[in-house]
């Protein structure tokens, strides 16, 4: 197991639940869980995200918080409000349509797009989905990367 530089790490309400989106739905596959913490790191491909059911909705006492439960302020859905995570996946359309398949409502459905990246532009296809408690993964695949003409920026 490689250890990743960052690797987020996301508080739900039902960890049983999101297991359910995240291997069953997503593809994700468990790389080491502590099922008594009612924690689990997962992967898929080179992504990894960790899983860890929230004792409480509530934020922090200052006990808890040096227990390492770090909820700075109450959790209400959806969270992780105004972040969301990208992740790169080989086939955006066999995922795009699995999620489908599952009745899995997109925020944003498959499309492309085009960013500049230095002197570089890159078309990416994507889409937007929420897991059960709301936080938002941006599933994307790049398609097309070209340098761009230093007239044409």
């Amino acid at each position: 197991m490689t250890r990743a530089a960052l690797v987020p790490e996301l508080y739900v309400s039902d960890l049983a639940a999101s297991l359910v989106f995240y291997l069953e739905v997503l593809g994700f596959q468990i790389e080491f869980d502590r099922p008594e913490d009612k924690f689990v790191c997962l992967r898929l491909g080179e992504a990894r995200l960790m899983l860890e059911e929230a004792r409480s909705l509530s934020k922090s006492t200052a006990a808890e918080f040096e227990s390492g439960e770090w909820r700075v302020a109450d959790l209400e859905r959806p969270f992780g409000r105004g972040m969301n995570l990208e992740i790169e996946v080989e086939d955006i359309v066999a995922t795009d349509q699995r999620l489908r398949e599952r009745g899995i409502a997109m925020l944003l459905p498959l499309h492309e797009k085009t960013y500049r990246v230095g002197t570089e532009r890159l078309l990416v296809k994507r889409f937007l989905v929420a897991d059960p408690d709301g936080y938002l993964i941006r599933f994307s695949q790049q398609m097309k990367r070209e340098t761009i003409d230093p007239s044409d920026r």
